[in-house]
């Protein structure tokens, strides 16, 4: 659960030194704190501690101070803890108190809790807590010995800041704004776009059929709300680990729906320029990218959750403005098939590694 900042707990803990917005990270701070040199540790808890900003703290204090050993993943969230109505993502984790870190850790996997199947490897402590990043991101991948996507992604060098781009979380929150919301357009209201607008790699708008509405209206009182109309690169924030795809990404095609401003709604993510939409290759580039099975298993082995927040794409790498642009010229009117866009990475990886 969450701790509250306001309470007494919250105020003890801070002044201790201990930053956390979580009780099971402080649980095991405080547990951390109480290790003798060489003493050690084993923890169940949830996994979203590996990345995101929230647990920062958390984890730059934990792995400065324990030497991670061991990590256990499982691969089904409902068969492990389901029976207790647990349905995050837990990992359980061995570590030794001391500034020594192991030269490899030791990630397992398992269904459920049958640990007679499980599977193991031994990895660098250098692929997982990668040096100079002061996030200090935990990259967990229980299937993929060789580290694959984390090798075949380094061929893309660039990043949203030398791209120029950013990217953000919807701005409109709907239960916030809900009497300015309406299922049919006009001429006084923007496109506010959900993830049920999501349709072959594009934004499909309006949605007859659905619960959700199509429009807010576009007044003053929505205005830091709104973007101006233009290319721009979508992606849903929430998804089930059960899913093919955790990064799912669609374009915003400002040709296809006829209005001035747009609103993108809380549970999306979208790429833009300084508020601004992006050039058409660019975007078309960056969706197939994102897009990529290559992408999706990278994002895997550091996300915890089933989230795909703004913080964890920033930290992706990208590819430079001409690989991009070669990607977004397999875009016609359609996003290509996943074995299709695959093709397109593999070829792009190829000519990069040539």
């Amino acid at each position: 659960m969450k701790i509250n900042s306001q309470t007494a707990m919250s105020r003890k803990l801070y002044s201790s030194g201990i930053e956390v917005a979580n009780l099971y990270a402080a649980f095991v701070w405080l547990s951390m704190q109480l290790l003798e040199p060489g003493g050690q540790m084993a923890a169940i808890t949830p996994r979203s501690f590996c990345n995101g900003p929230y647990f920062r703290k958390f984890r730059v204090a934990f792995l400065r101070a324990m030497g991670l050993k061991w990590i256990h993943l499982f691969e089904s969230r409902k068969n492990a803890f389901g029976d207790d109505g647990v349905l995050q993502e837990n990992v359980i984790y061995h570590a030794v108190r001391g500034v020594q870190k192991p030269g490899s850790i030791t990630i397992s996997t398992s269904d459920g809790l049958d640990f007679d199947k499980t599977r193991a490897l031994s990895v660098p402590y250098s692929r997982v807590i990668h040096s100079g990043d002061r996030d200090m991101f935990i990259h967990l991948n229980g299937d993929d010995s060789d580290g694959r996507p984390a090798e075949r992604i380094k061929c893309f060098t660039s990043s949203l800041d030398k791209l120029g781009l950013s990217v953000s979380t919807g701005r409109v929150v709907d239960f916030r704004v809900r009497e300015r919301l309406t299922q049919t357009p006009g001429q006084e209201t923007a496109p506010l776009i959900y993830p049920c607008h999501f349709l072959n790699g594009f934004i499909k708008w309006p949605v007859e059929s659905g619960n959700k509405p199509n429009a807010i209206a576009s007044s003053s009182g929505t205005s830091d709300l709104l973007v101006e109309a233009g290319f721009y690169v979508l992606t849903k924030r929430f998804s089930s680990k059960e899913q093919s795809r955790q990064v799912m990404a669609a374009i915003y095609d400002p040709t296809r729906i006829d209005a001035r401003l747009v609103g993108f709604e809380n549970h999306l993510n979208y790429f833009h320029k300084q508020r601004r939409g992006l050039p058409a290759d660019l975007a078309k580039g960056l969706a197939l990218y994102l897009n990529s099975s290559m992408v999706d298993q990278f994002f895997r082995l550091f996300s915890g959750h089933t989230q795909v927040n703004a913080t964890d794409l920033r930290k992706m790498p990208y590819p430079t403005h001409e690989q991009l642009a070669r990607l977004g010229v397999h875009i016609a009117d359609r996003m290509p098939d996943q074995e299709t866009i695959d093709a397109i990475m593999e070829d792009e990886i190829l000519s990069c590694e040539q």
